[in-house]
């Protein structure tokens, strides 16, 4: 049984059905797919983290987007068009060289550093004042959220996957041996053998049903686009700014901007639009793209998703310590989408193996919060 059917609940099942567990029901109480957080991601892919199990995650997604067509029978829509990060101090600056040493020893070898020039060829929108340097990776770029999803379902389904849309799960019954029996949902009961909880941001109500103790909460993010312009081309790099983290693509014939609003708190499940922070990111759009300076914000048409934060903004991977059958695949605090392929993969073997054999990711163990050893990591990677 697999609680959410968003891209990574959908990964999961994928990845599962392809090791030959094929009796697997997704159960949603969306009304049909990509209506949560998959839905509203902006589509990025990254490899340059500063952790060694994100950059190790990363390089495994990468892998099987490259692959998607093969495996799966969908188009991902990769493109290596690179993130370019921007530095405005020597602070900034030295977590993107600290972070890049991490990338290298991981193998990312195309991640360079830039000069403040060479960041001005790469993305020739952005005002050059004020910044000193940067880091590129040409490798990293966009994904399309929606089409991984759809592309994970059909797979999934072809493959004997259940899909039951608008189906609320309510609570759980727990047998003797501490282990999950039953699945009880709004319609009836449903015995299973073992439960995923993909539910993303409300995956710690989830486990409340099984009175268990999740650390994932949601965060509020906004995603505000301009009206249709062609002058940031398709092919130009995700372009983030360090300090505060503005960032600008171009996505659906126009330019989408993101950056973390003050009134976004964790522990609300509150998407809607703060329109005073689209006025602000207008604002940072007129400073820092001074190429679109003329060109309008849609106000109409931004919008807000959910993150779904744990204390150490990394994914936690495997079974929960209080119950065996109940597994974990949450938190990965706005890198679901882009890691998606890697964590259903990791997962599935984990649940019919007893162990991720593909890398190790003892490090994303979810009781790491009870044993003290949370993934330390800087703030801007």
């Amino acid at each position: 049984m697999i609680v959410g059917g968003g891209v990574i609940g959908a990964s999961v099942a994928f990845h599962l059905a392809a090791r030959g567990t094929t009796d697997v029901l997704i159960l949603d109480e969306s009304p049909a797919p990509a209506s949560g957080s998959t839905g509203a991601a902006t589509g990025g892919y990254r490899a340059q983290f500063a952790t060694a199990i994100n950059v190790r995650l990363s390089l495994l997604a990468r892998t099987k987007l490259r692959a998607f067509k093969d495996e799966v029978g969908a188009d991902p829509g990769y493109l290596p068009a690179g993130y370019l990060w921007l530095a405005e101090n020597e602070t900034e600056m030295h977590a993107l060289i600290a972070g890049q040493k991490v990338q290298h020893a991981e193998g990312l070898a195309e991640a360079v550093m830039v000069s403040a020039e060479e960041a001005s060829r790469l993305q020739p929108a952005i005002r050059r004042e004020g910044i000193i340097g940067g880091a590129y990776c040409p490798t990293d770029g966009f994904i399309r959220p929606r089409a991984i999803l759809e592309g994970y379902l059909s797979a999934a389904m072809q493959r004997g996957v259940r899909v039951h849309w608008g189906e609320s799960v309510i609570g759980f019954e727990i047998g003797a041996d501490g282990k999950i029996d039953k699945v009880v949902t709004a319609s009836g009961t449903v015995a299973c053998g073992a439960v995923v909880n993909a539910a993303g941001a409300w995956a710690g109500r989830v486990a409340r049903l099984a009175h268990l103790d999740v650390p994932v909460t949601p965060l509020r993010r906004h995603l505000v686009p301009t009206v249709p312009t062609t002058i940031v081309p398709k092919a130009a790099p995700m372009t983030l700014w360090c300090g505060d983290g503005f960032h600008f693509r171009e996505r659906d014939g126009g330019v989408l901007m993101g950056c973390p609003a003050p009134s976004d708190r964790e522990g609300s499940f509150d998407i809607s639009v703060d329109r005073s922070w689209t006025h602000e990111v207008e604002k940072m759009k007129d400073t820092r793209i001074p190429a679109v300076r003329d060109i309008p914000v849609d106000h109409d048409r931004a919008w807000a998703g959910l993150y779904e934060i744990s204390p150490d903004r990394h994914a936690l991977l495997g079974a929960a310590p209080e119950c065996p059958n109940f597994y974990l695949v949450n938190g990965s605090s706005g890198h679901g989408v882009m890691h998606s392929p890697a964590l259903g993969h990791l997962l599935a073997e984990i649940i019919t193996s007893g162990t991720a054999t593909t890398l190790d990711a003892t490090p994303l163990s979810p009781d790491r919060f009870m044993r003290g050893q949370p993934v330390a990591s800087p703030e801007v990677l």
